[in-house]
């Protein structure tokens, strides 16, 4: 781990303990996107958002068994980064099983609230049953709906989870969904992402999904895209990032609200 002037920790490794060091951002000259932020090489999502919805209701009931033991120990290194307290309220976007949710609840406490919302009817029952079957329902209140237009109030969470979510969203619809992000967070509310990432070098692992998103999208729907840079551009201020490896690269990026009248945080308008 380094330490930069500003006080971000920088981690660099996969997860058989390992220096990554071959891990290095994307050397790619900038490019600007739709959505008007730096995305160099990152494919467009080719499903619609119905689609995205019906393969999750399908696979609900199979998801931990084909990806909690891959996704388990990145996930937990972004709970970590939030560092979630005691009384805190707290969202995830894209919630699946709900594993985070507990986990999340769990260290907010009785006196704290988790709130999550995912586009999928069969995650959102499947998460209600595990919040009940750990008797943390008054703690926990979920919704269906979509992360571009969060049906919450400004302001009012102290931080943010995402997990294997954000690269889900086309690349235009990113930074919108970071936007309603700062929105809802409080001033020096705190983001933390754990995303498939596109950072160089690639990889075979990341040529090969990349081809299969392509051609087959209703069995890859999601791809690899630059997380750091996306936080970044919306205006986050990173405090924590950690670069490491399941059988692609993963950043987990841990980002805060700047206030609305420093000079590196976009105007927010809301979504029409």
């Amino acid at each position: 781990m380094t330490e930069t002037a500003s006080g971000e920790r920088i981690h660099h490794q996969d997860q058989r303990g390992t220096t990554g060091a071959e891990a290095q951002p994307a050397t790619a000259p900038p490019e600007k996107n739709e959505g008007g932020y730096h995305q160099p090489g990152v494919l467009r999502v080719l499903q619609t958002r119905d689609e995205t919805r019906a393969f999750y209701n399908k696979i609900a009931k199979a998801y931990d068994l084909l990806a909690e033991r891959s996704e388990e120990p990145v996930r937990r290194a972004g709970l970590e980064m939030l560092r979630a307290q005691a009384g805190e309220r707290m969202l995830e976007i894209g919630f699946g099983t709900g594993r985070s949710l507990i986990d999340l609840a769990r260290a907010v406490g009785p006196s704290g609230q988790v709130f999550g919302i995912d586009l999928s009817e069969e995650m959102l029952r499947i998460s209600r049953e595990l919040v009940q079957k750990e008797g943390m329902g008054r703690q926990v209140e979920l919704t269906c709906g979509d992360a571009l237009r969060l049906p919450y109030s400004s302001a009012s969470f102290d931080g943010i989870f995402m997990s294997f979510t954000l690269e889900l969203f086309d690349t235009p619809e990113i930074p919108q969904v970071l936007a309603e992000c700062r929105r809802v967070l409080k001033e020096r509310g705190r983001l933390a992402v754990v995303g498939m990432s596109r950072i160089q070098p690639d990889g075979l692992m990341t040529t090969i999904f990349e081809w299969t998103h392509r051609h087959f999208p209703n069995y890859l729907d999601c791809r690899p895209i630059l997380v750091r840079r996306a936080v970044e551009d919306a205006g986050f201020r990173i405090a924590d990032y950690q670069v490491t490896r399941m059988w692609i690269n993963v950043e987990i990026v841990g980002g805060v609200k700047l206030a609305s009248n420093s000079p590196s945080a976009p105007a927010v308008t809301p979504p029409a």
